[in-house]
């Protein structure tokens, strides 16, 4: 009930669907997209200054609209981090004081985008995001395994304020009897008044345990029904299981599974690439910065939509920008030693995290043996306090 219908199970599943849509969002980064954008329209009524042969400014009149559309359809290059697209555009112009309409456009050009010694997000994004995504699956398993054992501890919570309280009451019964016998005894003389108040005493704290026990089980009820999501259920009775599973835990098979299972193994992997990112990315962005640009296509002009598309010419664009900085005081160089630096310190915590790791599981293994032998005592006190109490 509680995997199903509880608010820790509703919460999980929501971080697992966060997840996957966070996965499915870096997937699309290396799939092609195609857009569609433009200017509808752009209209502009002014006066615009225009400076006359002697020097001097007249401003005109102008109702000009300008209006444009373009068709791209783009590809993300993980390798190189760069872009390559192809597009198709044409653009309107439109003078109302002169009645003038005009078209030019490109019908087709291709084209890239690439950064030349730049840091290249794509390319350890490939690297660290499908081991975040494995790590969120797993964390979602661990998660309904902790639901279990957080209903597990609730359920043996609400039981043993069931038994405290039937012991309670037996408490009270048992009391009142011996109450009665001493009365009675009080009675022939055979006991002094001293012993028949405390026997009155005895039977007030009896009672007085009974209503702390009560409280104590509607707590825990409580507790349980929130949890398991059993809201405005009816009062109930828990029931002792009536057998333990017996079976036995190799240390080195729960080493083996806890690595393979576990979120925290998959961790230590992303953290470790993660900080070698970081370094890559100070690195790339010191020093020596530039851009290559460059696109082929057919553009053409006319009065007309169709003389876009008639004859075009071919037009060509290259463009190289680049920054290299000459004088910085030595930033770049703090920042880079800084990445480096917490690499460093990564890489040793995860190797304690991963000794500490191992020492958790191999001390969890023996911890379930002492409980084990504990189960085993307890079996039989409770079989030596029964015959006691005959």
């Amino acid at each position: 009930m509680a995997k199903d219908q509880s608010q820790s199970s509703i919460l999980a599943e929501t971080r697992k669907e966060n997840r996957y849509w966070r996965w499915r969002t870096f997937k699309s980064d290396y799939l092609p997209s195609l857009s569609m954008s433009g200017t509808l329209p752009d209209f502009n009524r002014s006066f615009t200054p225009v400076t006359q042969p002697d020097g001097t400014t007249e401003f005109q009149p102008v109702a000009v609209n300008n209006s444009d559309v373009m068709l791209a359809l783009s590809q993300n290059i993980g390798l190189t981090g760069g872009t390559i697209f192809a597009s198709s555009m044409v653009n309107r112009f439109d003078d109302f004081d002169n009645d003038v309409t005009r078209f030019s456009g490109s019908p087709f050009f291709v084209g890239i985008s690439q950064p030349l010694f730049g840091f290249n997000q794509l390319k350890w994004d490939k690297q660290i995001e499908p081991l975040r995504y494995e790590e969120s699956l797993k964390s979602y398993v661990e998660e309904l395994e902790l639901i279990s054992i957080q209903t597990a501890d609730r359920f043996f919570e609400m039981l043993l304020a069931q038994i405290t309280l039937e012991i309670a009451r037996k408490n009270v019964a048992s009391n009142d009897t011996i109450l009665k016998i001493g009365q009675g005894r009080y009675g022939l003389g055979k006991i002094a008044e001293n012993e028949l108040l405390q026997l009155e005493l005895n039977l007030l704290n009896s009672n007085q345990q009974v209503a702390q026990s009560s409280l104590d089980l509607e707590t825990a009820r409580l507790r349980l029904t929130t949890y398991i999501g059993l809201i405005g259920a009816q009062e109930f009775s828990l029931v002792i299981p009536d057998e333990f599973p017996e079976f036995v835990i190799d240390e080195t098979v729960a080493l083996s599974e806890a690595r393979r299972n576990r979120q925290e193994a998959v961790s230590f992997k992303r953290q470790l690439l993660e900080a070698q990112r970081n370094v890559a990315e100070a690195k790339g962005n010191n020093g020596l910065n530039a851009n290559l640009f460059a696109t082929f296509g057919l553009s053409n002009r006319g009065d007309n939509l169709g003389d876009v598309y008639q004859d075009p010419d071919d037009q060509q664009q290259v463009r190289i920008g680049f920054d290299i900085p000459i004088l910085d005081w030595g930033k770049q160089k703090s920042i880079v030693k800084t990445a480096e630096a917490n690499q460093k310190l990564i890489s040793y915590t995860v190797a304690q995290d991963e000794i500490n790791f191992d020492l958790e599981v191999s001390t969890l293994v023996r911890q379930f043996e002492v409980l084990r032998q504990r189960l085993t005592v307890s079996r039989k006190a409770d079989e030596i306090g029964e015959r006691k109490y005959d």
